[in-house]
This record gives structure tokens, C-alpha cells and sequence, in this order.
């Protein structure tokens, strides 16, 4: 049995986090990480692609002050992103930032809304004629794509107050990946003597007050007086025979009902890496009656709806996107169908055959984390009852249990590494106190 003063399950930006501010105050701690690997969506390839290259976490969205502090400290480069926002549908090309038509009417009617429920609810009370088809397939494209959210169950309030304090500012990448800052936490940790263990799946937890047993896969216990749980949602919504699936002994029902509360999104991220940067060529110049050399997004009415681009960089790295149910469905697809999928979507925008881009391919990854194991999905959004379910969570269980992860940060910053950096940051503060 290894006793300790924390232990933490989960090895990603919550969980490090939570290490790093406590192992600063003079705590030891031990970290128990399922995966071969620490960072949890946070995962910055070098191997196939000709430079790092994101399966997860990407962007730096806005002026966010935890994790530019924390790069800032660690000696870490960021890199402005600029670019343009391009749409094309009915093989028309459009350079716009409009992806919802009657969007001024919408926000009005839902900053209107007196009482809270599903964003599908709201849209048949308000917007059910047909002359509303349009705008309400585009704003279900944008939430499934941008929150990964299903609007059967989607806050209505919440995607107000997202709608409405939506960060204009600088974006920014990481330079050499946001892997960079997880290798910083990690090296902070262990250089104060903290004991980090991967491929060590935690299955029980076994407590009463102020005393913690970890019961692992490999049937190792780890002890301690109190344990953060630092697991993405997906992992804690899962039935006890699932795989990463952790018990809890004795039970912690309002806790357990308080993760089903809470919404976790699907998505599909595809990486595409070509020969050369076709989409800024003369004939595609020509098909869409500009240049896309300074193109960022690229928003289609296609299986595979939206792609990105390293601009400001002219990099031959293409992004694909799919989010929401979308992504629900198609999570069972084999990565080679996927990647069909894809080069038929890119094809019908690009009017090029499947065919021509596949002899333009030198690496290709299809990261599904819907189906990775000790992920299980995409990053939380809010559902009606998700407010009470954070209270719920955000309060200790017997100054024992502690929980954190970004589906429990409750501001403009959601399903960001922010959001987890702060959640990690707050509930090591508050078992600190």
C-alpha cells in the first residue's frame, strides 16, 4: 500500500494543475493516469506530420489569464491567429462571419426567455413556421459544431449568456503544441518529488472521512487522507462494467446523478496534412472568385462541415471538424471511412475526386474521442439542470472527495484548457484550506 498526503486521478490539465499548486504549498501527492501519457485532451503529436500537430486542445481562445500566465512562466511562445471566415454552400464561395440568418431576431426572443429549458424546446415555441427552417437548421449546425452540444437538452440560458459575452479577442495557438505546457506541470511535480504513474487505471475508491483507498486495475492500493477526481465526465457518466469506469464504496448517489446532469459532447477531429497547400492554387483562386491564402475556417453544407487551416501560416495541414450528434453517429466508423468521409466533403468543396486527394496525402490522423477510452467524448456543456449539478459537485464530500475537470467551470471560458487549468487551480485551493 503507497500512502500519501492526495491523491489524484487523472493526469490531464485539471489534474496537474490541482498537483502543481498543491505540490507548491509543500503537499506530496500521486498521480494515477490510465492512459501511457499525461495531458487527457490535451495531446500534441510530432510523429508522420511535418511539425506539432494537435489532436486535441488547439487554440488559445482570447484573453485567457491562467493559461498565458502559465505559458508565460514556463518560458512557453504563443502565436497570433488571424483569418479570415469562409462559407461555401451550393458551390458558392463567401467570405462571412454570419453562419445564422434572423440572428439579431433569435437573440432577441432568447434574451426574452423567463424561465430556463432545452435550446429545441425554445426554437418549436418561438420559431416553428417555415419560414424559420433555415435559421433553425443553421443555429442546430452551430451548437452541435461549436459547443459539441445537442440542443434536445441544451441549456437555453446558457447558450444565451455564451452568445452574449463572446470573446472578440486575439486567438492564439501554442507554439510547438499545447503539449509544451503539460511536460511544464508535469516537470514542476516531479522535480518536487511527487510521484506520477501511467498505465495505472484506478477502479475503486474505498473511503469514510479523511481516509482514502485507491484500489487500482493491477490491484496495487494507494492511500491517502483525501483524493481528487480529476476525470473527464465521459468517464464518470460510464456504467460500472465499463472500461475506465471507477466505483465508488460507499456509494455517492447525489454525486453520481449530479455527472448525469451535465451535458458531455461527441466529436470527430480529422487531420489532414497534403503536399502542398492546394486550397491557395490558382484553380481553386478560380472556383472560388478569390484567393483563400489568408482562409482560417471553412464552413460547408457537407458530412464533414467545417475545416481549418494554420493561417496565419501557409501550412499544408487541414483540419477537419465534426461535433454534437453528428459525431454521436458516426463514432463507430472505421478511421479508414472516416477519412473517406472527409476527402468526399473536401472533394464536393474543392471539386476535386477523392481519388486526386488521397495522392496528395502524406499523413492523415482521425482522432475519435468519443470512443477513446478515458475520454469518452468532447468537453461539457450545459444542460437545464447542470447549475445544481456544478453546486453539487463543487462541494467536498466529507472533506474526503474532491472533484474537478473543466465540465465544473462555471464562466465565459467553457470547454477550454482554461476552464480546466481553473477548476484544478480552485479545488487544490480549497483543499488546501
Amino acid at each position: 500500500m503507497k500512502a500519501t498526503d492526495v491523491i489524484i486521478i487523472g493526469g490531464g490539465a485539471a489534474g496537474l494543475m490541482a498537483a502543481y499548486t498543491l505540490a507548491k504549498q509543500g503537499k506530496t501527492i500521486t498521480i494515477l493516469e490510465a492512459r501511457n501519457r499525461l495531458g487527457g485532451r490535451v495531446h500534441t503529436i510530432t510523429k508522420n506530420f511535418s511539425a506539432p500537430t494537435e489532436l486535441g486542445a488547439e487554440f488559445v481562445h482570447g484573453n485567457l489569464p491562467l493559461t498565458l500566465g502559465l505559458l508565460k512562466e514556463a518560458g512557453i511562445a504563443t502565436a497570433p491567429v488571424d483569418f479570415e471566415m469562409w462559407q461555401c454552400h451550393n458551390d458558392t464561395f463567401e467570405q462571412s462571419n454570419e453562419f445564422v440568418e434572423r440572428w439579431d431576431e433569435l437573440l432577441e426572443k432568447l434574451n426574452a426567455l423567463q424561465e430556463d429549458m432545452p435550446f429545441y424546446d425554445f426554437l418549436q415555441q418561438n420559431f416553428a413556421g417555415q419560414e424559420y427552417a433555415k435559421m433553425c437548421a443553421q443555429v442546430e449546425g452551430y451548437v452541435s459544431g461549436y459547443d459539441t452540444a445537442d440542443v434536445h437538452d441544451a441549456s437555453s440560458f446558457s447558450l444565451r449568456n455564451e452568445w452574449n459575452h463572446e470573446d472578440t479577442d486575439a486567438q492564439n495557438r501554442v507554439t510547438g503544441g499545447y503539449g509544451a505546457l503539460i511536460d511544464y506541470l508535469e516537470h514542476v511535480c516531479a522535480d518536487l518529488g511527487n510521484t506520477i504513474l501511467l498505465n495505472t487505471i484506478a477502479r475503486e475508491i474505498l473511503w469514510n472521512k479523511g481516509s482514502v483507498k485507491v484500489v487500482c486495475t493491477n490491484n496495487v492500493v494507494y492511500e491517502a487522507g483525501k483524493v481528487i477526481i480529476a476525470l473527464p465526465l465521459g468517464v464518470l457518466k460510464l456504467p460500472h462494467h465499463a472500461v475506465g469506469a471507477l466505483q465508488f464504496l460507499p456509494p455517492i448517489p447525489e454525486q453520481t446523478m449530479a455527472f448525469k446532469n451535465i451535458g458531455f459532447g461527441s466529436v470527430l477531429k480529422i487531420l489532414l496534412e497534403f503536399d502542398d497547400v492546394f486550397w491557395e492554387s490558382e484553380a481553386v483562386t478560380k472556383l472560388a472568385g478569390g484567393g483563400l491564402s489568408t482562409m482560417g475556417f471553412l464552413f460547408a453544407d457537407e458530412d464533414v462541415p467545417t475545416f481549418w487551416t494554420q493561417a496565419p501560416a501557409h501550412s499544408p495541414l487541414l483540419t477537419g471538424w465534426v461535433g454534437g450528434p453528428p459525431a454521436q453517429k458516426l463514432k463507430d466508423i472505421s478511421a479508414d471511412d472516416i477519412l473517406q468521409l472527409t476527402l468526399s466533403s473536401l472533394g464536393h468543396v474543392f471539386k476535386m475526386s477523392i481519388d486526386e486527394l488521397k495522392n496528395k496525402l502524406k499523413a492523415w490522423h482521425v482522432a475519435n474521442w468519443t470512443t477513446e477510452p478515458f475520454t469518452y467524448g468532447s468537453y461539457a456543456y450545459d444542460k437545464v439542470e447542470s447549475a445544481h449539478a456544478r453546486k453539487t459537485l463543487l462541494q467536498p464530500v466529507e472533506q474526503t472527495l474532491f472533484f474537478a475537470g473543466e465540465y465544473l467551470y462555471d464562466g465565459a471560458a467553457m470547454g477550454t484548457i482554461e476552464a480546466a487549468l481553473t477548476s484544478g487551480k480552485s479545488v487544490a485551493e480549497a483543499l488546501l484550506k
